[in-house]
C-alpha cells in the first residue's frame, strides 16, 4: 500500500502503512517531547482507531519488548532499529565527591540501535 493510499482521514480496520511514510511525512510531531498519552493520541488519529485500542495496542508493543529483553532476546523491529540487552560488568569507580573508591556492580541495560531508514530521516 501506498503513503497515498494509507492517507484518508479515517483508515480502515486492518490498513497499515509502510514505515517509510512515517519518516517521510512531516508530523505534528517535530520538535516535542513525547509523553505516552501523547503518543496514544497520535497513533489513534494516524490509524484511525479510538484511544483505548491505540493504548493497549502500545502497551502490548512495548510489554514484548520488555519481555524479550528480560529473556536476553534481541527485538529487530524491520525499518525502525534493534533493541538490545548490554551487559555491564562490575567495576570499580570513584565517589566524586570524597575520591573514595566504590565498587559499581554489574547491570544490564537495554540499548538501541537506529535502523539505517531512522538515521537518514534525522540526519535531514
Amino acid at each position: 500500500m501506498s503513503c497515498l493510499a494509507a492517507s484518508r482521514p479515517r483508515a480502515r480496520a486492518g490498513d497499515i502503512r509502510p514505515l517509510a511514510c512515517f519518516l517521510s511525512a512531516p508530523n505534528n510531531l517535530e520538535g516535542l517531547r513525547i509523553k505516552l498519552a501523547e503518543l496514544i493520541d497520535h497513533v489513534a488519529s494516524e490509524a484511525g482507531v479510538e484511544k483505548n485500542a491505540a493504548k493497549r495496542t502500545i502497551d502490548a508493543v512495548l510489554t514484548g519488548i520488555v519481555n524479550a529483553a528480560r529473556k536476553g532476546e534481541e527485538v529487530n523491529l524491520a525499518g525502525f532499529g534493534k533493541f538490545k540487552v548490554k551487559d555491564s560488568p562490575a567495576r570499580q569507580g570513584r565517589n566524586p565527591a570524597t575520591g573514595e573508591v566504590i565498587e559499581i556492580a554489574a547491570s544490564r541495560k537495554l540499548g538501541f540501535t537506529p535502523a539505517k531508514q531512522v538515521k537518514d530521516a534525522l540526519a535531514g
